[in-house]
């Protein structure tokens, strides 16, 4: 598979990665087994990158990954922290930072974790030195090797890129998603700042499988939270309307090159645009996970059909995201 350098962590990774929220919690039911499975299958076809978080299913994920990682110690592992308390910036602090990181160390099963993210964390966090500073200090006592920042908004993302400690930025980029084309992308090249693309198939709707008709499950949060009940609306169908959603893949389908699938060309879309270092699609089995991992293969999509794609995004989901992310 395709290498690109993970920003300041200077790592070269595998241009499609793995998601792993989807084997934790919050996706319907993923047994163990498919869990492992699907990981397993996605390090074989090339799969080098991982991002996780402590709080999916409570560390469930982290502790799969680990198993993972005990078998082939040459991958390179993120997770993300800051999501196990209330979202106060008084909440990130030393105490808390370290406890975070002896947990998911544990779960991981190692001394050192390659990345670490704050996992979107509120937005008067990025002002503060003092948050920054304690990262830095956790490079140099090893609990970790980087840093980053997993984000909700562009405004978000420019502000970490300032930070010249982050790694890497982790922001949703899909064919739903093109603001962060406009500038976090160029200000990320600028920097040397790794860009982690995540909801890459928008929770699923752009692998072109839904229907209008299609039902999840109670435990799933594209049941739970289409109206943000849970958490940010945006982690969800990438905060577009569901029928909306549907009617702009129809017409992204038309698109689709003879022999790729419709979640390869969404992933292929992302892999296009300059500065992406790695998208992390998830899976559920390993014929997701492998079904991903290809679209590394691909060549990259003709101007004609981005231009196409940008002109279904500013006709049909432009008006009901870009100003909000």
């Amino acid at each position: 598979m395709e290498k690109r350098k993970l920003g300041r962590t200077g790592r070269d990774v595998g241009a499609v990665g793995f998601g792993a929220w989807q084997i934790g919690a919050s996706w319907g039911d993923v047994s163990e087994d498919d869990a492992l499975t699907a990981l397993r299958a996605a390090v074989d076809a090339g799969v080098t990158f991982i991002d996780t978080a402590d709080v999916y299913g409570d560390g469930r994920s982290e502790r799969l990954v680990g198993r993972v990682l005990k078998e082939h110690p040459e991958l390179t592992v993120a997770t993300k922290m800051g999501r196990r308390v209330d979202q106060e910036s008084a909440a990130y602090n030393p105490e808390n930072f370290r406890a975070w990181n002896d947990r998911s160390r544990a779960n991981l099963g190692v001394d050192t974790i390659d990345l670490v993210q704050l996992h979107c964390p509120p937005t008067a966090v990025y002002s503060v030195d003092a948050v920054f500073d304690d990262l830095d200090a956790m490079v140099a006592e090893g609990r970790i090797r980087a840093y980053g920042v997993s984000v909700e908004t562009c405004a978000q993302a420019l502000a970490a890129i300032e930070r010249p400690g982050v790694a890497g930025v982790q922001i949703i980029l899909n064919a739903f998603r093109h603001k962060p084309l406009e500038e976090v992308l160029p200000a990320a090249r600028s920097a040397g700042v790794g860009i982690i693309a995540r909801v890459p198939l928008a929770s699923g709707l752009l692998s072109g499988r839904y229907t209008a008709v299609t039902t999840f499950a109670d435990d799933d949060h594209r049941t739970f939270n289409r109206a943000g009940e849970a958490f940010d609306v945006g982690e969800t169908f990438s905060g577009v309307d569901y029928e909306t959603g549907l009617a702009a893949v129809e017409r992204i389908r038309e698109l689709i090159p003879e022999g790729m699938t419709m979640a390869q060309f969404a992933l292929r879309w992302i892999l296009d645009q300059p500065g992406v270092s790695t998208v992390i699609p998830g899976a559920r089995n390993a014929e997701q996970a492998r079904g991903n991992a290809a679209a590394a293969g691909f060549a990259p999509l003709p101007e004609s059909v981005h231009a196409a794609v940008r002109d279904i995004y500013d006709e049909l989901v432009r008006p009901q995201v870009h100003h909000r992310w």
